[in-house]
């Protein structure tokens, strides 16, 4: 939960800074009636783009100036430890280029102004390394520029150049751009980790009765280690399996889909014959549907946090290039990932994970409301008289987005499912060249599909729809939305991600090199339970029947046989389908021209296009009959969420189940479902008294989630209703809040990173956008039709 300090919220809401904290639960804690506020004093502005100099709050400069202040006081001996120097910027044309992550000549000359030192060529290469590098080609620059983060190895430094003993003493830390640690800082991958806790008597086996009745640990004694099935093999299904085989559990992995080898043949099949296997697909098999994608591994539960750092080591450690950990954006593609599973198979056999593949979880075996095992039979045939029923201490359910039939059965046993926001849309498609165009003019012919010196061109954009702009789509709604760009996969290509044949959903992918002639990226607009209603969908699973009944349409819309419906991105804006003159797709199983524009109701393709209008203003150009739109793409996060204990990550109403990643509604991608799996790990082995240890202090705070809870308090006094006011718990002044003209640049994805709830109204916030990042400071806008705007500042280690 996101903790107020009442002092400095009282005081100006600049000061509403909270770190993010553990994931949330999704139920709302009591809290007391909130004092009588005293009288109303004047709203204050709060501006949404960086504030610099002058315009800083006094508090803000007060701030800034105690950071300085410890800054300096934290250096003991500057002749000692590593300096961090940051954003050290080289302009192309003095930079080897994308790949080259080594130090050289032009990052040389950067890191010699820094320390002020005359000749950089006289600086040894073998005391500095790079820890970031980043490609900047924002359009408000003259010119682009490689961005680097540094470090300068001091005592290495010394004895290589003994003349730069003057240029340190000299050097002063600086916040954000220069700073000293005492040492360098050092990660671990998952398995050396777990080593290094274990030689640290940290898993020393103790014997405790187990009662299931009564919910105490398991009997497991040295002799008898816990049994432990883990459903789905997606990221966060393997890194729990490691975690929880590392140190001494009896693990069985059971995934419904095949492994990577034989996937690919299935998804070949799919590609080339049209032959759907519904359990060995794009979205079920080993490595989960983020296998047959772009391998994005950016996240924004904190790049640099010791989790993430564990997950890209780990990751490397079975086959990724070293250079994820040094990238600003860093991906793998579905060519990388593919030998990297095989290996991270392996591994697992050798610690005596057993792995089931073809083999599907039918039900959950349950005894005085505990779970005690798991009933499975053939994925490989639809006849369940194979099954059988094998006995478990606990299940970690991994499951994806896409396993609907497993949300049906938890429902048969009344496990809370909790309906959770996502985003429905459509998948456009442009030349791969006019995005390069577009984002970086005349350096697009240094692109060389993705082996040139600047990295393939990709784009997000975000537009909020608002009910009250005077020149908005949702006039007749009292709902308002976000439409964004989502899964951007730059040099990829569109595929098809459907489970059944009567449904057409889709996805888009790229390989390691980006080579395609094709850019793609879904536009999606947020979706809520009043538009579940609005269909007359109802209940826990409404949302994943909205997402039915749209895959349907566009199955419909497509003539069947996997063909998808497509529509020019002119013809949609002008609400007319032009047959004769389609651009090409890189969709294999065949396009047809559709109206598009009539697959979702009118208040969502009038944001939709609304949203698009203002892209193109962002991107000129991205309005194009070039541009292609497919439909369609439902399943950009999980219709639901589990709820779940916060700390043990065990289901709130059935022991022994421990819901996890994407598909419980807790993880938003690779990485951050990877971590969520990590975290379960430790938590379950601590569980079974397999490690005894603070998984806090090991991993660091897990970071997939907040909360904010505020109370409406009064409207402004000018009776603008733009003008709200708020107070948190406890507090006894209000503080007023203006709406006040903003951009938001990106976005947060509703439900998974940031929930936002008001208890006096017992209303879920619906929609959250954050403007531009400055270090580690996030400006968020938090958008409701009752409460209009928050905006508060987060201060969070996150990318």
């Amino acid at each position: 939960m996101v903790v107020f300090s009442m002092s400095s919220l009282l005081q100006c809401p600049s000061k509403l800074l909270f770190p993010l904290h553990r994931p949330y639960s999704t139920t709302l804690l009591p809290y007391s009636t909130p004092r009588p506020i005293r009288p109303r004093c004047q709203p204050l502005r709060i501006l949404c783009a960086k504030r610099t100099g002058k315009q800083r709050y006094p508090s803000e400069k007060k701030k800034l100036k105690l950071r300085k202040k410890e800054a300096l006081s934290s250096v003991t001996n500057k002749f000692e430890g590593i300096w961090r120097l940051s954003k050290l910027s080289v302009l192309v044309q003095n930079d080897p280029g994308k790949d080259f992550l080594q130090i050289h000549i032009g990052l040389l000359q950067e890191i010699a102004k820094v320390i002020k030192f005359p000749v950089a060529s006289m600086l040894p290469e073998e005391a500095f390394s790079v820890v970031r590098k980043s490609f900047d080609a924002r359009k408000i620059l003259k010119e682009a520029k490689f961005v680097y983060t540094v470090d300068m190895d001091v005592s290495k430094l010394l004895s290589l150049e003994p003349r730069t003993w003057d240029f340190i003493n000299r050097l002063e830390p600086k916040v954000g751009l220069i700073e000293h640690m005492p040492s360098e800082k050092f990660s671990r991958d998952l398995t050396s980790l777990v080593h290094h806790i274990k030689d640290s008597n940290g898993t020393l086996p103790r014997e405790q009765e187990h009662d299931i009745d009564s919910g105490e640990s398991h009997k497991c004694s040295a002799a008898r280690r816990p049994r432990i099935a883990v459903v789905g093999s997606g990221p966060s299904g393997l890194f729990a399996s490691l975690v929880l085989a590392e140190f001494g559990a009896d693990v069985t992995l059971i995934e419904r889909g095949q492994a990577v080898e034989k996937r690919g043949r299935d998804i070949g099949a799919l590609v080339v014959r049209r032959i759907l296997e519904s359990e060995s697909n794009f979205c079920f098999g080993e490595g989960g549907a983020g296998t047959w994608s772009d391998g994005k591994l950016v996240t924004r539960i904190g790049r640099n946090s010791d989790c993430v750092l564990t997950i890209m080591n780990t990751l490397v450690q079975f086959g990724a290039p070293k250079s994820i950990l040094v990238n600003g954006k860093p991906h793998l593609g579905t060519d990388r990932l593919i030998p990297l599973l095989r290996n991270f198979r392996q591994h697992l056999q050798s610690l005596g994970v057993e792995i089931k593949f073809g083999t599907r979880v039918d039900d959950l075996l349950i005894q005085n409301g505990h779970v005690v095992g798991v009933e499975v039979s053939d994925s490989t045939t639809k006849l369940q008289s194979d099954c059988k029923k094998l006995g478990f201490d606990a299940v970690v359910l991994a499951v994806g987005h896409s396993a609907r039939d497993i949300y049906q059965m938890l429902l048969s046993h009344n496990v809370d499912l909790v309906p959770k926001d996502f985003a429905v849309g459509l998948r456009v498609e442009h030349p791969q060249e006019l995005i390069n165009n577009i984002q970086y003019s005349a350096l697009a012919n240094e692109i060389c599909r993705g082996r040139g010196k600047v990295p393939v061109a990709d784009y997000k954009v975000v537009h909020y729809v608002n009910d009250k702009d005077e020149n908005s789509p949702l006039k007749s709604e009292s709902t308002s939305r976000s439409c964004y760009s989502f899964c951007m996969c730059p040099g990829g290509q569109v595929v098809l991600t459907s489970t059944s044949p009567s449904e057409i959903c889709i996805n888009g992918m790229s390989f390691s090199r980006r080579a395609s002639r094709w850019a793609n990226a879904a536009l999606v607009v947020t979706v809520s339970t009043k538009d579940f209603d609005a269909l007359n969908f109802h209940g826990p699973l409404a949302g994943v029947e909205f997402q039915r009944e749209f895959e349907r349409r566009a199955a419909m819309m497509g003539g069947g046989n996997f063909v998808v419906p497509v529509q020019t991105v002119t013809d949609f804006m002008e609400n007319k389908i032009s047959v004769t003159s389609m651009p090409p797709s890189s969709y294999r199983l065949g396009v047809k021209a559709a109206s598009l524009h009539e697959l979702f109701p009118s208040y969502m393709t009038d944001a939709l296009r609304h949203s698009l209008s203002m892209f193109d203003k962002e991107l000129p150009g991205f309005i194009s009959k070039e541009a292609l739109l497919h439909g369609v793409e439902t399943r950009t996060s999980s219709p639901i969420q589990i709820p779940r204990d916060g700390d043990t990550y065990e289901s709130l109403s059935l022991r022994g189940l421990y819901p996890v990643g994407e598909g419980a509604g807790y993880a938003g991608g690779i990485v951050s479902a990877a971590v969520d799996g990590m975290y379960t790990g430790f938590s379950v082995a601590k569980q079974f008294n397999l490690f005894h240890g603070d998984i806090e202090s090991v991993l660091g705070k897990a970071q997939n989630a907040g909360v904010v809870k505020l109370y409406k308090t009064q409207e402004g006094d000018d009776g603008n209703s733009s003008a709200t006011s708020f107070i948190s718990k406890n507090s006894e002044t209000a503080v007023p809040i203006n709406l006040i003209d903003l951009e938001p640049v990106e976005r947060f994805s509703p439900g998974i990173l940031v929930k936002i709830s008001t208890l006096a109204m017992e209303e879920q916030i619906e929609d959250i956008t954050i403007g531009p990042n400055f270090m580690n400071n996030f400006e968020l806008y938090v958008y409701s039709s009752n409460l209009h705007l928050v905006i508060a500042h987060i201060h969070a280690n996150h990318e």
